[in-house]
């Protein structure tokens, strides 16, 4: 599958990228939830700071900044019912707990454990993946990249038209039918909603603003884009909800969403793409092979 970026063509207006991005899956991952489930990926903290300020020791093993910068974000959730002044320190506390741990540990040869080392390597596997995504892959989509992307989808873009509709809801079919024969006889549609709609929008005339294609029920929304502005139709439409009257009091094309109310969206699906190809183009030139039969990868 080969995600594209088209903010016209989707229904729901500015969440039409955002759309794209949820359902762009890899792997049976979201990219982003697939990188944000991952130890060494953070957005508000650099997962390789330099700092090399020791803030404390643990035996002679030193415990500096940049460790404990890592540690609280590794450890946010386990620290966020702690007043934010108290934070750092209780990371801290935390990583020298852990030292204390691991020396003993290390000193009693519990680190020659085979089971042990399997999750080592899958940690270090993991931290990997989230370098070379950070510094391979991340790094590709800039600003200028995303103002590019942005301007050559709208630049082929078709605006999708919506309507600004009315309605009366009534239960039977003959209600809706008298209702329509009213309005033959020059009744005041908002008045008539007031008085006869069950709907919510009965006490404001009806009135359900503006909306496109895909955001009511399809007997309705065929129905309302069928007519022409000013128009009412003249049997009823009849839907899950009961009978309705409808009339259009406008149409339009959808305006297109500005870049800067796409942008996440797009910087979303294009690090999606960026990863599915990265990842694509390194299994065919690593080469892997699933042996066990049962497990069935799902497909790109």
């Amino acid at each position: 599958m080969k995600p594209t970026v088209k903010i016209a063509d989707n229904r729901n207006r500015h969440q039409s990228l955002l759309r794209q991005c949820r359902n762009t899956v890899i792997g049976g991952f979201a990219i982003i939830a697939l990188v944000a489930a991952l130890p060494g990926t953070f957005a508000g903290h650099s997962a390789f700071a330099q700092d090399s300020k020791i803030v404390a020791t643990v035996g002679d093993r030193s415990i500096t900044a940049a460790d404990l910068d890592q540690a609280m974000t590794d450890m946010a959730q386990q620290f966020a019912s702690f007043p934010e002044a108290q934070r750092r320190a209780r990371a801290l506390d935390a990583l020298i707990d852990i030292n204390v741990l691991a020396i003993k540990a290390a000193e009693e040869k519990l680190d020659d454990d085979a089971e042990l080392k399997r999750r080592l390597e899958l940690l270090t596997a993991r931290a990997l993946h989230n370098t070379y995504f950070q510094q391979r892959i991340e790094k590709t989509v800039t600003e200028e990249t995303m103002k590019a992307r942005f301007e050559k989808e709208t630049a082929t873009a078709k605006p999708q038209q919506e309507v600004s509709a009315r309605h009366i809801l009534v239960k039977t079919e003959q209600e809706a039918l008298d209702i329509i024969a009213e309005l033959d006889g020059g009744k005041d549609f908002i008045e008539l909603a007031k008085k006869r709609s069950t709907g919510p929008s009965g006490p404001n005339g009806g009135d359900l603003g503006f909306f496109g294609q895909g955001r009511m029920v399809p007997e309705f929304e065929t129905a309302a884009f069928a007519l022409e502005k000013g128009a009412y139709t003249k049997k009823p439409v009849k839907t899950q909800f009961g009978y309705h009257v409808i009339k259009v009091d406008d149409k339009r094309d959808q305006p297109l969403p500005t870049y800067e109310q796409s942008k996440a969206q797009i910087r979303q699906v294009m690090l999606t793409e960026a990863y599915a190809k990265a990842v694509q183009e390194g299994r065919e030139a690593i080469g892997t092979k699933v042996l066990d039969e049962t497990l069935v990868l799902p497909k790109p």
